[in-house]
């Protein structure tokens, strides 16, 4: 299953809001440097979907707030 995720990264404050079943908006603290955003993104990702966070793959988007992650059915 592919889903949406805009992140916003270096908020002051992390947040987690669902669009749709398939599109979510993220604001992490982590900069957007050395793949951390991206490291707390999978975490927080994860950990809605009930699942280890090494199962998810960011298929695009590594370099812009807009990425598409794939999620094992």
């Amino acid at each position: 299953m592919y889903i949406r995720v805009r992140v916003i990264a270096g908020a002051r404050k992390e947040s987690f809001e669902a669009g749709s079943e398939d599109s979510f908006l993220l604001s992490v603290k982590e900069p957007a440097e050395g793949n951390r955003a991206n490291t707390r993104v999978l975490e927080i990702i994860a950990r809605h979907f009930g699942m280890a966070s090494k199962q998810i793959r960011i298929i695009s988007g590594h370099h812009s707030p807009g990425k598409i992650l794939s999620i094992p059915d």
